[in-house]
């Protein structure tokens, strides 16, 4: 077994895994592993006195060696992170399919590149924030959340706290971003706070601000890639090894995630007969990695993209055709990639068409008119513009399930509830949308409940783009069920047949007769007499509670094209044009759907050029600012042209695949090829393997002037 946060999960079938669990306490205890670990409480009546009573706190501690290299700490007599292990290895899997060694051996070219990928935070525009109030005559505890896992909370601290689970109620309110780190399980916040609560019985609040973010929620991102792919002589890939660190920082609270994440996406949509990939997870006295939004894929789709770039480049052939060569035939669907993934199942893609999705997105960039026409004039004037294209592959909507309560109420209107949290996904819009096409009600008279464990029971939560794959089925299902107890009614009222009924504008009417009607609310009051017989067997009230988990995750796909100018002085980036085109079957609604795809590009940027995090020797955060730790503004991000494909998945009813990470995976792969293009680095034997791309950063890889 492995532990993630207060909950133990079977271990996924890996032969050989290793996995040291370690999670942190509320408060630090005999040793802090990282800047920023939480030491002691203030207590204060307001911020301000809490604050200032911190100055009045004198800590004395002994310094101990620090490890915050990730190669370094796996070297023979380093300090382990953790005295009891004797070791700073977090974890350490091997997985494989084919014969890599034999590819290799046949190989017209082997080609082996290191890559970085560095941290960073996920800034959402509202931090966490815990309030935790006792009720010590009722025995309840009420906790308001920022968290992306209520009921898991709500689990959790009811075991810590020694309550019943049906003591304890856990609201995820309406937040401004979660991303993944607000779903980690637990940060000390959320078991400190109720712990005070108890005993002071008195409510007690805890928000984080600005400059706490950068310490107290975990970080993402930092990886090192050893790897090479073996191709032949027409660029088709033999296969690809891949070596990789992991930094796990100073705990582990989500396991294999991140880096399970990295090792099964970097196949992307690609035929890769052989693949063997090898990651060390490592303690450091960083703060804790778990998933930020693309969870560990960012990695692998750069480590994958860049080959393939370098590949074509040794081998004479456009970066477009060589990766054409390579996809997957939609023949091949559903398509066994023998490896695990992070729901502990054989990595399947469902179904995907990628072709088209390549051709939509080279069309709408102007490809063709850009490399032969466009490019040449603009290099002629001594502008140096370049272009960049990458495909992936998303896995989305994993188990293990979540269900759905929806209730017609005596006056009409339709109550829906469900355990996940919302931080802005536009779940409430999604839902209503799949209820009205389901009771042929109107949206605005449907109310959405999330993320309340007195609303809703069980749930899993809200991340790996599952909202509406596993959620959305799970409201549809229930939905569906609501219309046929209310046809199932209905024709016993109007003594017909179900099939000659038709359920619209908020009724039930005959087919042909719109005149005759029972509205879905008079139903709703049938169902739930105050006197007479009820039919044995049959349920009170128009309503149903259903749940959905799917057997495997579904898979999304797409392609990011761009074209970017650089400043040969400055090294200063101008995107000149971007195009998303993206596969995540059934759409629900679209606007919802490119707003959370132009957020994850926007994300992505910051990824590829602004947010790293700078540490010192001592792991001391250098840059714990926004004056110093840059994001993205509005000038940055450029409008975006947005496409899409459908191929349903054959996994749910709805067909839908998950789409929330979909924008800020492939951006750093784009950007990186980009970049190379417009300076024209290939031919300078100048490479750039790593990201962030700051200007500064720029100027010292190429050490000097551009053109």
């Amino acid at each position: 077994y492995w532990q993630a946060g207060p909950l133990l999960v079977p271990a996924p079938p890996i032969p050989g895994l290793i996995f040291n669990a370690r999670t942190q306490v509320p408060l630090a205890k005999d040793k802090v592993r990282h800047a920023g670990e939480p030491l002691a409480v203030v207590i204060a009546e307001s911020r301000y006195i809490a604050e200032d009573a911190l100055e009045d706190i004198v800590v004395e501690l002994e310094a101990l060696p620090v490890i915050v290299d990730i190669e370094a700490a796996l070297k023979t007599g380093t300090t382990p992170v953790h005295d009891d292990l004797g070791t700073n290895v977090a974890s350490h899997a091997r997985q494989f399919k084919g014969d890599y060694r034999s590819a290799a051996a046949k190989a017209a070219l082997v080609l082996r590149r290191r890559f970085h990928y560095e941290h960073g935070i996920s800034s959402p525009i509202e931090t966490r924030g815990v309030v935790a109030q006792w009720d010590a005559r009722g025995r309840q505890m009420t906790i308001w959340d920022t968290t992306q896992a209520p009921v898991f909370v709500r689990n959790g601290l009811a075991a810590i706290l020694g309550l019943g689970e049906r003591q304890v109620r856990v609201i995820a309110p309406f937040v401004g971003g979660g991303f993944g780190p607000k779903i980690m399980m637990f940060y000390p916040e959320e078991v400190t706070l109720p712990w005070i609560a108890m005993r002071l019985n008195r409510p007690i609040k805890w928000i984080e601000d600005r400059f706490e973010h950068f310490f107290a929620t975990t970080h993402e991102r930092g990886q090192i890639h050893d790897a090479e792919i073996a191709l032949d002589r027409e660029g088709r890939i033999l296969g690809v090894k891949d070596v990789f660190f992991h930094d796990t920082g100073a705990y582990n609270p989500y396991g294999l995630t991140v880096p399970l994440n990295s090792q099964c996406t970097l196949l992307g949509p690609y035929v890769i007969p052989a693949y063997d990939s090898t990651f060390t997870a490592v303690f450091t006295n960083l703060p804790i990695v778990t998933p930020y939004r693309g969870a560990g894929r960012q990695h692998g789709v750069f480590v994958i993209e860049r080959l393939l770039d370098l590949a074509a480049h040794a081998l004479g052939i456009d970066p477009i055709e060589i990766r054409r060569r390579n996809l997957i035939p939609p023949d091949a669907f559903p398509y066994k990639n023998e490896i695990i993934y992070q729901d502990f199942q054989p990595l399947e893609y469902d179904s995907g068409n990628y072709a088209p999705v390549l051709d939509k997105a080279l069309a709408a960039i102007g490809y063709e008119a850009f490399v032969r026409h466009e490019q040449p004039s603009m290099r002629a004037q001594g502008r140096c513009v370049g272009i960049g294209v990458a495909c992936y592959v998303e896995g989305t909507g994993i188990g293990p399930y979540e269900g759905a309560k929806v209730q017609v109420q005596t006056n009409g209107k339709v109550s829906v509830a469900t355990g996940v949290g919302t931080q802005g996904q536009g779940h409430f819009t999604s839902f209503a949308q799949i209820v009205a096409d389901e009771l042929g009600v109107d949206v605005r008279d449907i109310d959405i409940v999330t993320g309340d464990t007195d609303q809703f029971y069980w749930g899993a939560g809200t991340f790996a783009s599952r909202g509406a794959v596993v959620a959305g089925n799970a409201v549809s299902a229930a939905s569906q069920a609501v219309r046929k107890k209310a046809l199932k009614l209905a024709a016993e009222a109007f003594e017909c047949s179900e099939a000659d009924l038709v359920v619209a504008d908020g009724k039930v009417s005959i087919t042909g007769i719109p005149e005759k009607f029972i509205r879905l609310g008079e139903l709703a009051q049938r169902a739930n007499p105050m006197r007479g017989a009820v039919t044995p067997g049959t349920e009170p009230g128009l309503e149903s509670t259903q749940y959905f988990g799917p057997a495997k995750g579904a898979t999304s796909n797409g392609v990011h094209a761009a074209i970017i100018e650089v400043d040969p002085d400055t090294f200063e980036l101008k995107i000149l044009k971007y195009v998303v085109v993206h596969d995540c079957g059934t759409v629900i609604n679209p606007l919802i759907l490119e707003g959370q795809i132009h957020g994850g590009v926007a994300q992505g940027i910051g990824n590829a050029f602004f947010e790293k995090l700078s540490f010192d020797e001592q792991g001391q955060l250098q840059n714990a600012s926004l004056a110093d730790y840059l994001l993205p503004t509005a000038l940055d991000v450029p409008r975006m042209e947005l496409d899409h494909t459908v191929t349903p998945s054959p996994l749910n009813p709805l067909g839908v695949k998950g789409a929330g990470e979909a924008g800020a995976i492939p951006v750093g792969a784009v950007f990186v090829q980009a970049i190379e293009d417009a300076l024209g680095l290939k031919d300078k034997k100048v490479e750039l393997n790593e990201v962030p791309l700051s200007p500064s950063r720029l100027f010292e890889l190429i050490g000097g002037r551009g053109t």
